[in-house]
């Protein structure tokens, strides 16, 4: 089937190159609300401050028209440099960081400890009735810790949302 009649709706991973100026991050974000794009993740980083550039990167779901709409639409903004759909482009590394509150005592105390350790995550606070874990990973590993945390008394998390970067020797 021609890829420009594929409805279904995928995740991809968009990482822009922006010149750091007040403004960009709005005008980005803009740019896909106003166009009805939900972005599911999104972090920003300065990258280069000896140039003035930053780094967005964007998780955003679509048909695969709709995803080279949004490329397309970012490459025309004139504080973007570059954008690079980590999905198709290549090879990437993708991570999620969480900081994971846990409160419980006895067998789900002892329970939480186990689950995080097969998942290496790591007790960064420990309290008599509560733990916070901190994992990195994939947004499924991220996922699947959370949902067995539920039962065992998760009372609150953070997400970094997903940072990315392609593999092998080029830059952006």
């Amino acid at each position: 089937m021609n890829n420009m009649f594929n409805n279904t709706v995928q995740d991809h991973t968009f990482s822009i190159l922006v010149e750091n100026e007040p403004g960009v991050l709005a005008r980005v974000i803009g740019l896909l609300s106003g166009r009805g794009y939900n972005i599911d993740s999104l972090t920003v980083a300065e990258v280069d401050d000896e140039v003035g550039l930053s780094k967005i990167t964007i998780v955003s779901s679509g048909t695969q028209m709709v995803l080279e709409q949004i490329r397309a639409q970012l490459e025309r903004l004139v504080p973007v440099r570059t954008v690079s759909d980590l999905t198709v482009d290549g090879p990437s590394v993708e991570r999620e960081l969480a900081l994971i509150k846990v409160a419980g005592e006895g067998d789900f105390r002892v329970e939480s400890l186990r689950i995080a350790d097969i998942f290496r995550a790591h007790v960064v606070d420990s309290t008599n009735n509560s733990f916070i874990f901190e994992i990195v990973g994939s947004t499924d590993k991220l996922d699947a810790f959370i949902e067995l945390m539920k039962p065992l008394g998760l009372v609150d998390l953070s997400r970094t949302g997903v940072v990315a970067i392609a593999r092998g020797p080029e830059s952006i």
